[in-house]
C-alpha cells in the first residue's frame, strides 16, 4: 500500500515550493521513514527534513425537508518534504 495519496497543489504549497518544500497528503499511518523513503525512490530527490500535522475533519450539516443531517469529513494527515538544496519535483510533468 502506498503512504503517499497525493500532492497538495493549493496556492500556499505552490509558494513553499520556491523554498525547497513539497505538501503531501498521506496516509494516517505513515510515519517520517515511510514517507522519506517513498519521496526518494518516486522522484529520485534526496529528502532532508519531513514535517508531518494531523488534520482534523470538518464537522458538515445538511438541511432536508425531512430534518437535518450532520456528518464529519474524514480526519487525515499531511507532510511538507524539504528536499536538498539544488533538487526539483515537477507536479506537472507526470511521472
Amino acid at each position: 500500500m502506498s503512504t503517499l495519496k497525493k500532492p497538495i497543489l493549493s496556492e500556499k504549497a505552490t509558494g513553499l515550493n520556491e523554498q525547497g518544500k513539497y505538501s503531501f497528503y498521506v496516509d494516517i499511518d505513515a510515519n517520517k521513514v515511510q514517507i522519506k523513503k517513498e519521496i526518494e525512490q518516486l522522484y529520485g530527490v534526496t529528502v532532508t527534513n519531513i514535517s508531518t500535522m494531523r488534520t482534523i475533519g470538518k464537522v458538515k450539516s445538511k438541511f432536508t425537508k425531512g430534518g437535518s443531517i450532520s456528518g464529519r469529513r474524514p480526519h487525515g494527515k499531511k507532510a511538507v518534504v524539504t528536499v536538498k538544496e539544488g533538487d526539483l519535483i515537477d507536479f506537472y510533468s507526470g511521472l
